[in-house]
């Protein structure tokens, strides 16, 4: 009944790995890999209100994470919303669709053993290596590219924020200042562990804590996020063409990643309205 997420790839999925096993992260971490798919062996999903917090019934039983605790979130709309990807499974359980369940699994059972002020300096860490800091000088209609579509979000991240960020053409990145990076932690440690722990798997989805942030402050859409982040690729795909499903099943599942990491991180920041137009809906 567990799994939690691998490391992001922009790459079509790689072959199943056996439930339990644990590979190495992209920072040398451990992280959960989904099994492979498995037959359905539940009929009905339904939630209920316990001690800790809302639990997921597949038919009789408790959900439980990959270190045996109980399946336990704090909000009843994230409760829904997972429930909602457990019984959309068809004959099979198709375990690396199941986006929300996975960040449910890892804000849990927290495998990384970090503590909030560890997330937050790994979330901040990423402005030294923001994909929108980094510009070409060469093909001009690539750096241009860049320019018109990165610079509105770095300045609107500049005026929200009241920081500077700027980009740089050198291999070693901008130089971010440090006042910078102490307003983005202040600003992180307003969310707790549970919507850190999505804010992360945006980041490492998108590869810019700048895009995550506009996307999380509904500056930009999931979509718009999305493009943004692979706008050379994009560039290169109009130039030289696309690799035959390849690159539509690498865009869907971007998006669907971090689509679910946006809304795990809405359900989980205390928002009522946010919450209770989900369950109007």
């Amino acid at each position: 009944l567990w799994w939690a997420h691998s490391p992001p790839a922009r790459l079509p999925r790689p072959p199943p790995v056996a439930a339990g096993s644990c590979p190495v992260g992209p920072c040398g971490s451990r992280a959960y890999a989904p099994p492979a798919e498995r037959k359905r062996f539940y009929q009905n999903v339904s939630i209920s209100q316990g001690e800790g917090g809302f639990e997921i019934n597949l038919d009789h039983r408790k959900l439980k994470t990959p270190q045996a605790k109980l399946f336990t979130v704090p909000s009843e709309a994230l409760a829904i919303a997972v429930a909602t990807e457990w019984d959309s499974q068809k004959d099979t359980i198709k375990f690396y669709t199941m986006h929300l369940t996975t960040l449910c699994n890892t804000a849990l059972d927290n495998p990384t053993q970090r503590n909030k002020t560890q997330l937050i300096r790994a979330a901040v860490k990423f402005l030294e290596t923001d994909t929108v800091c980094y510009r070409v000088e060469e093909p001009p209609a690539l750096a241009e590219l860049q320019k018109n579509e990165w610079d509105p979000v770095v300045t609107w991240a500049e005026k929200r924020y009241n920081v500077t960020i700027g980009s740089s053409t050198s291999i070693l990145g901008p130089n971010i200042p440090a006042s910078t990076k102490e307003t983005f932690i202040s600003h992180l440690a307003s969310y707790n562990m549970w919507a850190l722990q999505g804010i992360e798997f945006i980041i490492t989805q998108l590869k810019s804590l700048i895009l995550s942030m506009s996307l999380i402050d509904r500056h930009i859409t999931v979509e718009k996020a999305v493009l943004l982040s692979r706008l050379e690729e994009e560039y290169q795909i109009r130039r030289w063409g696309n690799v035959e499903w390849a690159h539509d099943y690498d865009l869907c599942e971007l998006r669907a990643r971090t689509a679910a990491g946006t809304l795990f991180v809405h359900l989980c920041s205390e928002s009522s309205t946010v919450k209770h137009k989900l369950l109007q809906d």
